[in-house]
């Protein structure tokens, strides 16, 4: 290889290229490089919302099941949240604070409170409903780069489950 050969190369000149399109590269990396950020920390937020709505689903579904096996409203609301506290937990899924709770019901088909349903005469269809509602944070991954990111998103859900319309009363 000559030495005006090596020399160019070594340069980063060939001859016919044209000049102007060097640091194209390093331009290219810097419109990019946020935008690929972006991407990922998106990502990471759909994935967290996802992860925390399956967690409340399955607090949701564990307070209302717990909540119809009770004999009573009391003792009904107090096992819904133990059980929806134990699920999260056990799921790992950090709240904004503390989740909170709506208690419904329903006798024979028509909305009620949640003791009316308790209250229902033998023999007679009635259901709970127990709604779990949890902020998801997102702090961890909160770029202030990112224009618009959350600082966490809502995610509730709701279940149902039938009372024993003959188990006894308290």
């Amino acid at each position: 290889m000559s030495r005006g050969v090596a020399e160019r190369r070594f340069l980063g000149r060939w001859p016919g290229r044209r000049e102007t399109e060097r640091g194209s590269v390093s331009v290219e990396v810097a419109v990019l490089a946020p935008a690929f950020i972006a991407l990922m920390v998106l990502a990471g937020v759909a994935g967290r919302t996802a992860v925390g709505a399956e967690a409340i689903q399955a607090a949701a579904h564990d307070a209302a099941r717990a909540a119809s096996i009770s004999r009573d409203a009391g003792t009904g609301r107090d096992a819904a949240v133990a059980a929806a506290a134990e699920q999260l937990n056990w799921q790992g899924l950090n709240c904004v604070g503390p989740p909170s709770f709506s208690f419904t019901g329903s006798v024979a088909g028509a909305p009620t409170s949640f003791e009316r349903a308790y209250a229902a005469d033998p023999g007679q269809p009635a259901a709970v409903s127990v709604q779990v509602s949890c902020t998801v944070s997102f702090a961890d991954i909160h770029l202030s780069s990112v224009p618009g990111m959350p600082a966490g998103r809502l995610v509730s859900a709701r279940f149902t489950s039938p009372l024993d319309s003959y188990r006894s009363r308290g």
